[in-house]
């Protein structure tokens, strides 16, 4: 197969001037590129990169956050509760994408028992860190009587865990659906984080068809002696499509549910919840760096980072910090030093601002720092969290080059890199030739577009290994 009439980005752009130039697709690799290769596919002269990656996703979360009622206009408790009550119907009522962070009211399970009655009703917070219940829901996921309905960190997974019970037939659909999404943005792969055992529920929606992305599955600690048991390792391919990833294990919180674990108090004068400590994490990463899987550490406050960083010194081995958002100066050459990589959510900041602002002031300057990060040599992996923030990498390469959205002023706008980091932080290949053939086809070239034309970035095709995922 031959893509014909394309531009390149500026390294082999500069190698092969301004002209436009064909590819050839042989067995799913670049073959061979250069001008007049044959008659093909004429692109007339759009932007051929890399296929994308978001590094970090939930994705049956995201799946079933887009049929739940949608939360993120209610700026308090009372608005909240007045959205789910007109939404009221049926068995059971979820919503999503609360944040309460800045609401000048605290979520009360008097509050939604006033609109929802006697009807089960779950709310899950935008990062997923806490749910509000009221009273019908608590009774029946076993917290009768709690003081105020709100849940978080184990207890709201526990939550989820129950809620995700949908048939495997709806929602490997909706899965499909998804897939079918990101494709058309230009996504060719994923790091799933649903926390599940999710082998098999992707070996399902392979087998079934599902074949838009490559997948790379997270492992939790609830399922790492079965992971070692059955001889599973980070890299393992399981389908060309699937492969075994990293441990995850969450060892802090999230801002917004002020439950990141932080060297500075809160106003209330906790310092956030540490939920996995040193001396739990340390053997943790240690029996799955022994069994050949690649820890994770879920860090979000100061605190958590530097335990985080600490582990990974103290056992001498590489991995990732997922989040990575609020690091003291100390901590950042940390990253290169110990050959642990960033895995961060660009959008993240610009959802976070206001209330790290608030909760984070005068210390705002190290947190998502980007800029920092790579100039001290760390690795750093961009994804999006979905469903926190929406799995489309160009979003994350917009807030992470432009760090604005909405109109707004850049937020601390000496922590943005360039639209080249950016790119190479949101994908696995080049566009040479011996590379896999995947590939995202753009009318516009993502190295110079501005940060509005990169959030709507048009994305005229998507190959996966030489095969149309996505054909505008």
């Amino acid at each position: 197969m031959i893509l014909s009439s394309l531009r390149l980005g500026e390294q082999l752009g500069e190698q092969l001037g301004e002209q436009l130039v064909d590819l050839r697709i042989q067995d799913g690799l670049i073959a061979e590129i250069g001008p007049s290769l044959g008659s093909g596919e004429d692109f007339a002269g759009r932007w051929v990169s890399p296929g994308l990656w978001d590094h970090h996703v939930h994705f049956t979360q995201w799946t079933l956050t887009s049929r739940r009622v949608d939360l993120s206009p209610a700026g308090s408790a009372r608005e909240a509760a007045a959205i789910i009550g007109a939404a009221v119907e049926g068995t059971l009522v979820v919503g999503a994408n609360f944040r309460d962070g800045l609401w000048p009211d605290a979520p009360s399970r008097a509050a939604l028992d006033a609109t929802t009655g006697d009807v089960p009703v779950v709310l899950v917070s935008a990062d997923l860190h806490s749910v509000w219940l009221n009273s019908a829901a608590l009774a029946e996921f076993g917290h009768p009587g709690h003081p105020t309905g709100l849940l978080t960190e184990d207890d709201a997974f526990a939550v989820h865990q129950r809620l995700d019970t949908v048939a495997d037939e709806t929602v490997d659909g909706w899965a499909r659906a998804a897939s079918t999404a990101a494709a058309a943005r230009g996504v060719v792969g994923i790091v799933d984080f649903e926390m599940a055992w999710n082998l098999e529920h992707w070996q399902r929606r392979i087998a079934a068809g599902h074949d838009a992305l490559r997948v790379e599955f997270g492992i939790y600690t609830q399922d790492l002696e079965r992971a070692i048991a059955e001889g599973l390792h980070t890299g393992q391919r399981m389908h060309d499509l699937l492969t075994v990833g990293r441990y995850k294990v969450l060892s802090d919180g999230s801002l917004n549910t002020r439950t990141a674990y932080t060297w500075d108090a809160y106003e209330d004068g906790t310092h956030g919840q540490l939920t996995v400590p040193p001396e739990a994490l340390v053997p943790l990463m240690r029996r799955a760096a022994e069994a050949g899987i690649v820890p994770t550490v879920h860090a979000i406050g100061d605190h958590a980072n530097t335990l985080a960083l600490d582990a990974f010194e103290e056992l001498g081995i590489h991995g990732s910090i997922e989040h990575a958002q609020l690091l003291a100066e100390n901590d950042i050459p940390r990253f290169a030093a110990l050959g642990v990589e960033a895995s961060v959510q660009p959008e993240h900041a610009m959802d976070d601002r206001d209330v790290a602002d608030r909760l984070w002031a005068g210390r705002t300057g190290r947190l998502y720092p980007f800029r920092s990060l790579l100039d001290a040599g760390a690795t750093l992996l961009l994804g999006s969290d979905a469903p926190v923030s929406p799995l489309d990498p160009w979003v994350q390469i917009a807030a992470a080059v432009t760090r604005e959205r909405d109109a707004r002023p850049p937020w601390h706008h000496e922590q943005r890199i360039t639209s080249a980091e950016a790119l190479a932080a949101s994908t696995r290949t080049t566009v040479a030739v011996g590379q896999t053939a995947d590939l995202v086809i753009t009318d516009l070239d993502p190295l110079t577009a501005s940060g509005e034309e990169l959030r709507g970035m048009p994305v005229a095709a998507t190959l996966l290994g030489g095969r149309f995922t996505y054909r505008a």
